[in-house]
């Protein structure tokens, strides 16, 4: 993905603390670099693989038997489909659904180039929405996830006829991640910024961080692109809260732009 420098160094003394895995963060903190910020990465997600994949590969094996697999992010995709290149091709007929841009841009990486994705916002509801899923009787879908994802997909399909195995290829972990050097340099006012991409990610950030923690992140400006995640933080009691314009890592980017052209670094608005 192409960055595009919306100002010149809008995000000039501002640091930002990252929150999503590790391995996924590159892009935006190379957008906020670009625009004269300095990402800090604090992950809170951990992607690991799961520990016996003997039922992933022996549902992988009877790929066959399904319409439709369906991959609920990126970390599903790049764990599934590894697996699934090493054992089988997908079958010709089988349909491919994921549920945001990320996950089809992955999926692209492996040569799947037709994939049903929402045509408006990236989540569950949206790809319910499309028309393709829904009349879903008598379908075999097969969706990718890791352990313990929302249910929401899952039942609704099978509230509309479908015949459902869930193919869980990762787990999330918090990770055992020192947090004293960023509520050091928090307390001292030298965090401006939180972007956070999961729910789960930010309950693990409540707990990672503390009370002295908590009380600081109720003070600092929160981004996210999810209403789901902007009424997580509500409900933790979190009110500085910057819901970006669309899903995607350049709207959370343009979000961060727009705030600090228009908010000072010590605004309390």
């Amino acid at each position: 993905m192409e960055i595009v420098l919306l100002a010149n160094k809008p995000l000039l003394g501002i640091n930002i603390l990252i929150t999503r895995p590790i391995h996924q963060s590159a892009f935006l903190a190379e957008g906020i670099r670009a625009m004269g910020g300095n990402p800090i990465l604090f992950p809170v997600l951990e992607i690991a693989d799961i520990a016996n994949l003997d039922s992933l590969t022996s549902l992988i094996n009877r790929l066959n038997e399904f319409d439709w697999a369906i991959f609920v992010s990126p970390n599903a995709v790049n764990k599934a489909m590894k697996l699934i290149t090493q054992q089988c091709t997908l079958p010709k007929h089988l349909r491919i659904a994921a549920v945001g841009k990320g996950s089809a841009d992955t999926l692209r990486n492996y040569g799947v180039n037709k994939v049903l994705i929402p045509t408006e916002h990236e989540d569950s509801e949206a790809l319910l929405r499309e028309e393709e899923l829904q009349n879903m009787n008598g379908k075999r879908v097969v969706i990718f996830r890791g352990i313990g994802g929302r249910q929401l997909l899952g039942e609704t399909l099978v509230r509309r006829g479908a015949i459902l195995e869930y193919a869980e290829c990762y787990q999330r972990k918090k990770p055992d991640i020192d947090a004293a050097p960023v509520l050091a340099a928090w307390s001292k006012g030298e965090i401006h910024a939180v972007i956070i991409t999961s729910s789960e990610g930010l309950h693990n950030l409540f707990d990672i961080i503390g009370k002295l923690g908590q009380q600081l992140l109720k003070l600092t400006p929160i981004f996210t692109a999810h209403e789901r995640i902007a009424q997580t933080a509500k409900s933790l009691g979190l009110k500085r809260i910057v819901k970006a314009s669309a899903s995607g890592d350049e709207n959370l980017l343009k979000s961060l732009q727009i705030y600090f052209d228009s908010s000072p670094i010590n605004s309390d608005a």
